[in-house]
């Protein structure tokens, strides 16, 4: 006759699942951050999905390296700014609710959603200048114009 189990192993077989976001280092998670970071996700919008941890464990992460993830997290940063630029021809390219038709069927332009795409656009450009200025910066140049005179006398020669 098979014994059947009692009310102590039930218990224990249906242990509940944990409770409460990840705090420990996972290097599936830490793979799974750097994949979205690399697609040009912030961090914090990552971290807001409760099987992330939160952004200071993240960050903790980075300063401690652990397993390597500090250069991996800069190189997904990178190319999340780059994935960014990207965008931003997207955004400019798109004109899809520019324009409407009004009652009197000719066509309007919609200048909220114009401006708000400038917006956008102004926003990223100008992240993108601070945080990778020899990539994306403005190219910054000085000239010198007009004549500059040198006279060297005797006394400043060291004969």
């Amino acid at each position: 006759m098979a014994r059947r189990p009692g009310k102590v192993a039930e218990a224990k077989a249906e242990a509940p699942a944990p409770r409460g976001r990840p705090s420990g280092y996972c290097a599936e998670l830490a793979r799974d951050i750097c994949l979205l970071l690399a697609e040009g996700k912030s961090l914090r919008r990552i971290c807001t999905e409760e099987r992330f941890p939160s952004e200071s464990t993240v960050r903790g992460w980075v300063v401690d390296d652990r397993e390597g993830f500090s250069a991996q997290y800069a190189r997904a940063k990178e190319m999340g700014l780059h994935s960014m630029a990207e965008e931003t021809i997207e955004i400019a390219d798109d004109g899809a609710n520019d324009t409407y038709t009004k009652e009197d069927g000719s066509e309007g332009v919609n200048s909220d959603v114009v401006q708000r795409s400038r917006l956008r656009v102004d926003a990223r450009k100008w992240f993108l200048s601070k945080m990778m200025p020899k990539v994306y910066g403005d190219k910054i140049t000085q000239e010198h114009t007009g004549q500059f005179t040198f006279t060297v006398g005797k006394e400043d020669m060291d004969l």
